[in-house]
């Protein structure tokens, strides 16, 4: 089977995928810091959420590349907006909890650090990134002569190790990183957090004034 498939091509994807994936971002960041805060169980919630909007996403750009819908770049951008929103909105409310030294146990808002829910938000509040796949996938369709075993590879490929990277991160914040540097760690997380968010929005509003031309 593995005959059928292009190795030296398919090796040049994983390798890729891995570098995109370790380079930090709203959902790196969002996960570690959970795991930073609350531990394992929250922080694996979380990236079940963030995988699952990946998976959303990646639907969308094998339509895209399949010629079955057309996306406007400007809805996407307001689409975009919104998600840089929420996810501005999640980090001031990280920061507020930590500013506050309130416990993860007994706090009453303790659900809002990370989660399956705000997880999938923060994963799918790109959508640009249907934009991404859509570029960077063709790229490597090649690897075997048909096209559906081809996506398909491509896709099971880059949702195990958009799994296993994030997973490797969480057991290497819960494992690595000292008790005491962790709330450190999450309130840095929160901040680069909100900074991604004003620049999302920034890009973003570029991006609508297509629907206006």
């Amino acid at each position: 089977m593995m005959a059928e498939f292009n190795l030296a091509l398919l090796s040049t994807y994983i390798i890729a995928v891995l570098f995109l994936l370790l380079t930090p971002g709203p959902v790196v960041l969002l996960v570690t810091g959970t795991a930073a805060r609350v531990g394992y169980a929250r922080a694996f919630l979380t990236l079940l959420g963030t995988n699952l909007a990946s998976l959303v996403l990646i639907t969308f750009a094998v339509l895209a590349i399949a010629g079955a819908v057309t996306l406007n770049s400007g809805y996407l951008s307001l689409l975009g907006i919104g998600g840089s929103l929420f996810i501005g909105w999640g980090a001031v409310q990280s920061l507020r909890e930590l500013r506050a030294h309130r416990s993860v146990r007994e706090s009453d808002t303790a659900v809002q650090t990370g989660g399956f829910t705000r997880g999938f938000f923060t994963g799918i509040s790109n959508p640009k990134d249907i934009l991404f796949f859509v570029s960077f996938f063709p790229q490597f369709i090649a690897i075997s002569r048909d096209f559906t075993t081809s996506i398909t590879t491509l896709c099971l490929l880059w949702i195990l190790f958009d799994f296993a990277v994030m997973a490797g991160y969480i057991v290497a914040i819960k494992r690595f990183l000292p008790v005491t540097q962790s709330r450190r760690f999450a309130a840095c997380a929160a901040l680069f957090l909100l900074l991604l968010a004003v620049c999302g929005v920034a890009l973003s509003l570029t991006g609508v004034k297509s629907l206006f031309l």
